[in-house]
């Protein structure tokens, strides 16, 4: 919060402590041959870049960051319509029902908060204009990088019937990849290391340690962000797609309450319709309800037979 512009040297982080961990244990130091072709990765990491880089310079364009999160929770949406386009598939009216109430979640805040940029009352009718087509732009970048991620997971998605399932690697590799990437951020990812050093003095608990205090934040982000994505991972090897898709979404949901109590953003009662219709939406879409249907009953009968 203190620096909006650190994005890129906390994404370079993230990137650099998983590609080090996936050398090592996966990759085998360089030894181990991948099992999907190199230049299948290069295109994927491409797409994962583009991504990662417009998100992060949203937030730089009058976005909060409870919308930025609400508004990526359209991931659904835009996975289905590509998946319609490119792959010809169909729905269920279950799962178009769905769609309807993301986007109708998603267009409930994305409008609350174009109000609330647009009233600001500490800004000129010019200044208001000038930061209200930022948080335009910053919209369209969202929107952007919403269709590219589905368009990277429908590439996945393809590679993945073609040579078999290597979660792991991918991610060893999309990370790994990207990294010469971030040579073109070096000044931005360098200014902001300095801001970093510069912060205030933070005496870590047990240890003892004395260090900025944004340099203790960052190591924390990177692996709370290892420990989200290895538990992804497992999930994948040992549960359901639904199971899977639950949980992040449920994470979703509880990243953005955190965020909204953490860092005082407002948020009215229409952000909170929006957050439903997003959430109960993407539960529609997982359609948890039919596996709930056959616990409760299971449920249910126990309670009868006691």
């Amino acid at each position: 919060r203190p620096f909006p512009g650190c994005g890129n040297l906390v994404t370079f982080s993230q990137f650099l402590f998983i590609a080090v961990e996936g050398f090592i244990f996966e990759a085998n130091f360089g030894r181990k041959k991948s099992a999907i072709p190199i230049r299948y990765y290069f295109i994927m990491v491409a797409m994962f870049f583009t991504v990662s880089v417009v998100n992060n310079y949203a937030l730089s364009f009058s976005i909060s960051m409870p919308l930025h999160m609400i508004f990526r929770s359209g991931s659904l949406i835009a996975n289905m319509a590509l998946g319609i386009i490119i792959l010809k598939k169909r729905y269920s009216v279950y799962k178009y029902t769905s769609i309807a109430l993301v986007s109708l979640g998603i267009f409930t805040c994305t409008v609350m908060s174009a109000k609330q940029v647009a009233s600001d009352s500490s800004l000129n009718e010019e200044d208001g204009l000038q930061v209200f087509l930022w948080w335009l732009l910053g919209v369209a970048a969202l929107t952007f990088a919403l269709l590219m991620s589905a368009r990277m997971g429908i590439f996945q998605e393809t590679l993945y019937k073609q040579f078999g399932k290597h979660s792991k690697e991918a991610l060893f590799y999309n990370h790994a990849l990207l990294l010469p990437g971030f040579l073109l951020f070096a000044p931005n990812i360098y200014h902001h290391a300095v801001l970093f050093s510069q912060s205030e003095l933070f005496q870590v608990p047990v240890i003892g340690l004395t260090l900025p205090i944004m340099w203790f934040y960052l190591f924390m982000n990177v692996i709370t962000q290892y420990v989200c994505v290895r538990g992804v991972f497992i999930l994948t090897t040992e549960c359901t797609s639904l199971t899977v898709t639950l949980v992040v979404t449920l994470r979703k949901f509880v990243s953005l309450i955190f965020s909204i109590f953490y860092f005082h953003n407002p948020f009215t009662a229409w952000h909170w319709l929006g957050t439903v219709f997003v959430f109960v939406g993407t539960l529609m879409y997982t359609e948890v309800w039919n596996s709930l249907g056959p616990f409760l009953a299971r449920w249910r009968k126990r309670l009868k037979e006691e």
